[in-house]
């Protein structure tokens, strides 16, 4: 059997070779489930005898639980010093490949002729490059509940099982999406920024919030910030101030001047009619995606909503201006006192691959007039599928 990659998630297919399958010999590999004590010895024993041995574990590192004893019964010897030398021969035998967060989905074939589907979990942490050194731990401002010590005592979100792990590399464990970012529109990481804020680490949580949200100033004055009430906190006490710490971001650190102008472009033009917050948020995806984009605004100033729908104690317009000067620096072509009529929406259909509308509802009587097929709503709105978002044209 040899492994192979069958999706991005890291899933690996352990299957027999063409020639191997041609015949009726049995295929001289073994896959050991579980990489405990009896799945280390095993693996090593056919290993000897000349079988290529996949030795598979549900953890990072194998060992199982005997790593976790003190001592063993009946002769009373240290537990580790036992497993240690076997799981160095494991790691180093040329017969045995290890594969860790891993797990079984399926399996299929015969005795001798076997194909098991494994699905292998992102360690995020690179074993080949790993030294494991652990100064990735020392500053990791995430901590959480240590399994491997039954709780006891607090571990980073960066770790290794146990000092003499093998694979002898770090690793990080995903567990699921935190109630908060789910709630959130954009999917910010509040759990990251608010664990990089505990740690002193502004910047570096202001570049966060930043992966997600172009216009973190803006945000920080107007969000509602449902996240809060989805924080888990609040079975304690009180929810976390989410909103408060992201404009605390705001307003105490001081950014560099932004640099990016944006990936090259992908040859592939799109325009955007209208300039509110939609409107922006598109352009600044897109263009972050490669596209060249063109911005459309029937006024003198982008920003719709952003700029006269709050007022000045509420949202500071030079929070506003600041925010908004990335759609310039990314290098997007905004077109101000350009409304979109019948006159100029076949040709841009014909000038671009794609149009996004972003008007609002109060723009959607003269943008369904000037596209032909363009279809409303008898709610005002312009027809669009649930699920793609488009429309009829």
């Amino acid at each position: 059997m040899s492994p192979s990659t069958t999706s991005p998630t890291a899933s690996s297919t352990l299957s027999p070779t063409a020639s191997s399958t041609a015949s009726k010999d049995p295929i001289g590999a073994v896959l050991v489930v579980g990489g405990g004590i009896g799945g280390i010895q095993t693996s090593l024993d056919l290993a000897e005898s000349g079988f290529k041995v996949y030795l598979l574990e549900k953890n990072i590192s194998i060992g199982g639980t005997m790593a976790q004893l003190d001592k063993t019964f009946p002769t009373n010897d240290c537990s580790m010093c036992i497993m240690s030398p076997k799981l160095v021969d494991a790691g180093r035998h040329r017969n045995i490949k290890i594969l860790t967060h891993a797990k079984v989905e399926r399996v299929e074939g015969e005795p001798g002729h076997f194909k098991v589907l494994v699905h292998k979990k992102a360690r995020s942490v690179s074993i080949e490059d790993c030294k494991a050194c652990g100064d990735c731990a020392k500053v990791c401002p995430v901590k959480i509940p240590n399994d491997y010590e039954q709780g006891l005592v607090t571990r980073a979100a960066v770790y290794q099982l146990f000092a003499q792990a093998m694979p002898s590399a770090y690793g990080i464990e995903k567990r699921g999406i935190p109630p908060c970012r789910a709630a959130c529109p954009l999917h910010v990481n509040a759990q990251g920024y608010v664990a990089l804020i505990s740690a002193g680490k502004f910047r570096e949580a202001l570049e966060l919030v930043r992966e997600k949200l172009p216009f973190p100033g803006i945000l920080a004055y107007a969000c509602s910030h449902p996240c809060e009430r989805e924080c888990k906190r609040i079975e304690e006490d009180r929810p976390i101030p989410i909103c408060r710490l992201k404009r605390f971001l705001v307003d105490q650190v001081e950014e560099p001047e932004f640099e990016s102008k944006g990936p090259e472009e992908n040859g592939k033009k799109v325009a955007i009619i209208g300039s509110g917050p939609a409107g922006l948020m598109a352009a600044h995806d897109l263009r972050r995606m490669g596209y060249s984009v063109t911005l459309f605004e029937a006024r003198d100033k982008i920003g719709g909503l952003l700029t006269d729908g709050f007022p000045s104690y509420r949202l500071p317009k030079k929070v506003v201006d600041k925010d908004l000067s990335i759609i310039e620096k990314l290098g997007i072509d905004v077109q101000l006192n350009t409304r979109v009529g019948k006159a100029s929406a076949g040709a841009l259909l014909q000038a671009f691959e794609a149009v996004f509308i972003a008007t609002g509802i109060a723009g959607t009587g003269s943008i369904t007039r000037a596209f032909n097929g363009l279809r409303g709503t008898r709610w005002g709105t312009i027809l669009a599928d649930p699920v793609t978002l488009e429309t009829s044209l």
